[in-house]
């Protein structure tokens, strides 16, 4: 399958710079999924009037840490970036370095008086991992220290919150789940009030979900691994779903990923695990009949996946219809509702 085939133009100033001056004031594109119908436009405080009684909602708990770290190499004084990716054990962590070729098995990379960074291992894609020695508690040093990892499309942030849901509660992620970024105590009452459930999960958004694809042929690609945790209450409460043939949809990819990945014979199960879960047109869903997410990057997986969730050349459309309609793209962008 082409790397072509998943490729759309859209101009710059298509892409969200902010977000919406209310989370719940961005656009929602209502797609179906059996592709019979035109996408419609609502706004994202119209979602409850979207969903039906005991819809389950399956939202992504997870928190963006400051994973953005400027240091040196100790033995040079180069310039070093440091995007944490994920913990593979205590204190130590997959990292995207720049530039990776000044550093080998062996190298630290110095933040500050009291937090080092030693290179362990040499991984491909410009990843290394590293010992993280440090003084006192990490997530202090990280937010004394580091940054927000903003989507490099993004120049600025008035105000950090905005890039974390306001249900975020597990650090562990170095982007933001963005689909959940739309939500407000507002929604989630009335979501309540009609009888819609939310379930909550976690998956600690890494390379995995913003990795581009570099090959011509789709399948050759080759998904990192992600973290994801789900707790014995969610899966009694996805299970029961299940077992009653509610409809479950997935806020955000990385919710939905999650659970694609965990379900095996109509059952979730508890617990941490990872997921390397690569979803592209001809993929059959088991977990999930419906998602919210934002607009995607050309070429990218996730356009990929969605494309999977319908058909290819209507979520081209779709895509066409948000862009002749002044929808905002990615991050900090508006939604759509796949049902």
């Amino acid at each position: 399958m082409k790397l072509s085939l998943f490729d759309y133009h859209l101009d710059q100033n298509k892409i969200a710079q902010h977000p919406s001056e209310k989370r719940d004031h961005s656009k929602l594109l209502l797609v179906d999924k059996k592709a019979s119908l035109p996408p419609k436009d609502y706004m994202f405080y119209d979602l409850p009037n979207l969903l039906s009684k005991d819809d389950v909602l399956v939202i992504n708990n997870t928190k963006v840490i400051p994973a953005r770290l400027f240091g040196k190499k100790s033995s040079t004084g180069a310039h070093i970036e440091i995007l944490l990716l994920d913990e593979k054990e205590p204190n130590i962590y997959h990292a995207m370095t720049k530039p990776a070729k000044k550093i080998q098995v062996g190298d630290d990379i110095i933040l500050s008086d009291t937090f080092k960074m030693t290179c362990i291992a040499l991984k491909e894609d410009g990843i290394r991992t590293y010992q993280l020695i440090y003084e006192g508690i990490l997530i202090e040093q990280l937010e004394a220290l580091g940054k927000l990892p903003l989507p490099p499309y993004v120049k600025a942030l008035n105000d950090d919150e905005r890039y974390q849901t306001i249900y975020a509660k597990h650090l562990g992620s170095s982007a933001a789940p963005t689909a959940g970024l739309h939500f407000t105590e507002d929604i989630f009452k009335e979501l309540k009030d009609i009888g819609v459930h939310v379930i909550e999960i976690t998956l600690h958004v890494g390379l995995g979900t913003f990795k581009p694809v570099q090959t011509d042929n789709i399948i050759e690609h080759h998904m990192h691994e992600e973290t994801y945790i789900i707790s014995e209450d969610a899966v009694e409460k996805l299970n029961q779903a299940k077992q009653k043939n509610k409809r479950i949809i997935a806020v955000g990819t990385t919710s939905l990923r999650a659970l694609e990945s965990n379900i095996d014979k109509g059952q979730f199960k508890a617990g941490t695990f990872q997921t390397s879960i690569f979803i592209y047109p001809g993929y059959e869903f088991k977990a999930i009949q419906g998602l919210i997410t934002n607009f995607h990057l050309p070429k990218s997986t996730l356009l990929m996946l969605v494309s999977a969730l319908t058909e290819r050349t209507y979520m081209l459309g779709c895509y066409q219809h948000a862009i002749d309609h002044d929808y905002r793209f990615f991050s900090f962008g508006d939604a759509m509702l796949i049902i």
